[in-house]
């Protein structure tokens, strides 16, 4: 201390954290909790078949959440939500409205991959919907954006297209919930981006500007 003085002077500074940093700290340190307590499910058989348990990424405390229906191949390999090519379109789409996988939460209904990429199965949704629930009750986003007509599917409990899912806010858990393409969708068909262009404008608006 007394050479602290020497060289800084007789007055201590400390560096406040503010509210938003606990907020961050104390949902990452619930989040990997729950993790830690459910990375080993094998409540059905998808937990067999797994590479990795793929629970999801990015802020903890984010104001939006993006869903989509389960991990595919180069997800179950690597453990992460959207990393192959519909996963860099992803990240290019959240650079055009200035957000990054670090400023937002990726994840899946399902935290396994079902086989072949199937669609999941209800029994699988019955298991694995609790732990999204849970997930949601940590990070308390104020929008969820469902990538893809199997996930607003599910969530929503509809079997109505994407389209007339689109354009219009629904609530799942008491969250906002916009639907939109999933980015293998645009790939496939790029006429599509621009209508998802559209949906992103708007989260944009109405979640970011002014913020």
């Amino acid at each position: 201390l007394n050479q602290y003085q020497e060289v800084y002077g007789k007055n201590l500074y400390f560096k406040r954290s503010n509210d938003k940093s606990s907020n961050m700290s104390e949902s990452n340190k619930q989040l990997q909790e729950y993790y830690n307590k459910i990375k080993n499910c094998m409540i059905c058989p998808l937990g067999e078949t797994r590479t990795n348990f793929v629970f999801g990424v990015g802020n903890p405390n984010s104001d939006i959440v993006f869903v989509g229906e389960a991990p595919g191949k180069n997800e179950d390999l690597l453990g992460e939500p959207f990393v192959g090519r519909g996963g860099k379109l992803l990240d290019k789409i959240l650079d055009a409205i200035d957000l990054s996988r670090d400023k937002v939460f990726i994840l899946n209904v399902l935290k396994c991959r079902p086989p072949d990429n199937r669609d999941p199965n209800s029994k699988e949704i019955e298991k694995c919907e609790p732990y999204l629930k849970k997930q949601l009750k940590i990070i308390k986003p104020k929008l969820i954006v469902s990538l893809g007509r199997i996930s607003a599917m599910t969530l929503l409990r509809t079997k109505e297209s994407l389209g007339n899912m689109r354009n219009k806010i629904h609530k799942y858990e008491n969250i906002d919930l916009l639907v939109t393409y999933h980015p293998a969708a645009l790939l496939r068909n790029p006429n599509l981006k621009s209508a998802a262009w559209e949906d992103f404008k708007f989260i944009r608006k109405e979640y970011l500007d002014g913020k």
